[in-house]
């Protein structure tokens, strides 16, 4: 394990466990050859135990393309951020606008834009959009307004150099696609952090925009049959989820912990606050 003081969570990411660290790090083994997040979101988890081996996924195309570009090309991005940052400070909101309707054309998207241009766009908007709310509507494209924020800090140069060191310097396998292929072949000492979208605790408070196919109640009893297995091979492993009953009904017989949660990221300030979670696990800690 490394302990680099400068590896934080580059992008504000909906349902992000920065702010659950406090709670998640103590109940997080260290006698584990693989850590496994097959959900990785903005990677405060993996960021924090900053294992030697790992196998990080994402369904969210953008995201991982964040990822790999940052391993892999980490000087060109900060070249684009730069660029991004001076249109801020010079047309700010009209920037906005231009840079998040390339998507618009899906066709020229794919083509006309580099990765770095694609990664370097995802992490402007992500420091400019309101309130941090990465979502995209159903064609996938990114629709969240301008946040109209004073000196946001786009660049972030010593967090994207510092992660770019930790992937190269390290056993990091980075995938795109279904969590569950993250999850074939795993050696019994491997240790699984499950951080998937949430089930909502009320029809209303439904947000299933990271990405354009949403995660539905059958994916969540899927994901509890992982799990099942995942336990019958002995492998080890720790799920995050709200606290709803029907969760509690599906991981009925695991170690379920109840932790209070803030909501950061909501597209209504009225529903940002203080909620439960809870922190399901098949080992003793």
């Amino acid at each position: 394990m490394n302990e680099n003081i400068f590896l934080k969570p580059i992008l504000k990411w909906a349902g992000g466990k920065r702010q659950l660290l406090p709670i998640i790090s103590p109940l997080l083994p260290e006698d584990f050859s693989t850590y496994v997040e097959p959900f990785i979101g903005g990677a405060a988890v993996l960021l924090q135990l900053q294992p030697d081996n790992a196998i990080i996924n994402d369904y969210n195309a953008e995201l991982i393309n964040v990822y790999n570009t940052v391993k892999e090309k980490p000087d060109e991005l900060l070249s684009e951020l730069e660029y991004h940052s001076e249109k801020n400070n010079e047309i700010g909101k009209k920037h906005y606008y231009n840079v998040r309707a390339w998507d618009r054309d899906s066709d020229a998207f794919a083509t006309n834009y580099s990765n770095v241009q694609k990664a370097a766009r995802i992490i402007y908007l992500n420091k400019t959009c309101f309130n941090g709310l990465f979502r995209v509507n159903s064609q996938g494209q990114f629709n969240t307004p301008y946040g109209k924020y004073v000196n946001p800090n786009i660049i972030n140069k010593p967090s994207i150099m510092a992660l770019s060191k930790y992937f190269n310097d390290n056993s990091i396998s980075i995938k795109r696609g279904d969590y569950k292929e993250t999850l074939i072949d795993l050696p019994k000492d491997s240790f699984v952090y499950f951080d998937p979208p949430y089930l909502p605790i009320s029809d209303s408070s439904s947000f299933t925009g990271y990405t354009d196919n949403g995660f539905s109640m059958q994916d969540q009893i899927d994901l509890r049959n992982q799990c099942n297995l995942l336990n019958e091979q002995g492998i080890r492993f720790l799920l995050s989820n709200s606290s709803h009953p029907k969760i509690y009904e599906l991981y009925d017989g695991y170690d379920i912990n109840e932790v209070p949660a803030k909501r950061s990221i909501n597209s209504s300030g009225n529903k940002r606050g203080h909620i439960n979670e809870v922190l399901i696990k098949n080992y003793d800690k």
